[in-house]
């Protein structure tokens, strides 16, 4: 599965709050063995952030997490944009989410709360520990969840505990050589492209490394192309060291 999180607040983007969303969820991700394919930071702008959903809905292997918009004040757009997308535009007053918002406040629902009970059709709930005003998900792949962290963080733990709760393990290796990225890009261009690998310089104590990463849910296949670099930093003699992470 590709995860994407997707994490709407102008209020973001003009400095005025700080994100906690995409580490919570790359958090929760990597304890289960996924990892993220995207994030997308946007503003509060239904067309662009329809644009953002249509994408991700064009990868059939794609798990998405949205964050804010889906209260009932003018600028929470969310709710509408998941429909016109994900439902063809269609939406119905959820019977369960309309009681637990009439069970919160009662009279007060009327006339503006109400209308978080309009929700995509044959939407699911997610449980809000805060004050129980449901988030939603739509074919047990696309969660839209509150804005404020303390609601939708154990909503990102309840959709993946049920969905998705353990990717199979994926073999990775890593090794620290002493030397320029350069040096070690023939070998690089032998990686297949299902192949999970990374190059990452630094500069230590005015001395160039790379950190290469290696990973695949094949341990053959893994070990492979790792001792690739192995085999070629013996024969040049090029020191390096293994490492854990």
């Amino acid at each position: 599965m590709n995860f994407y999180s997707v994490i709407i607040g102008t209020e973001l983007l003009n400095g005025r709050r700080k994100d906690a969303h995409f580490s919570f969820l790359n958090k929760e991700l990597l304890k289960r063995g996924w990892e993220q394919k995207a994030s997308f930071v946007i503003k509060d702008d239904p067309s662009f952030m329809e644009d953002i959903y249509r994408l991700i809905k064009n990868d059939p292997d794609a798990v998405m997490f949205s964050f804010g918009g889906i209260g009932s004040t003018p600028d929470d757009f969310t709710r509408v944009c998941a429909a016109n997308v994900f439902t063809n535009g269609k939406m119905e007053e959820h019977k369960i989410a309309k009681q637990r918002i009439l069970d919160k406040f009662g009279e007060e629902s009327y006339p503006h709360r109400i209308t978080m009970a309009h929700l995509p059709i044959n939407a699911g709930l997610l449980h809000n520990v805060v004050n129980n005003i449901p988030g939603f998900s739509l074919e047990n792949k696309y969660f839209f969840t509150p804005g404020f962290p303390s609601m939708s963080q154990s909503m990102i733990v309840e959709a993946l505990d049920k969905y998705y709760p353990k990717n199979k393990e994926k073999f990775r290796y890593f090794l620290k050589a002493y030397c320029s990225e350069n040096e070690l890009i023939d070998v690089m261009k032998k990686i297949p492209k299902d192949i999970d690998f990374s190059s990452l310089p630094h500069i230590e104590n005015e001395k160039r490394t790379v950190v290469i990463s290696v990973g695949s849910y094949d341990k053959v296949e893994a070990e492979h192309y790792f001792n690739l670099f192995v085999d070629m930093l013996n024969e040049k003699k090029i020191e390096f060291i293994l490492e854990d992470s």
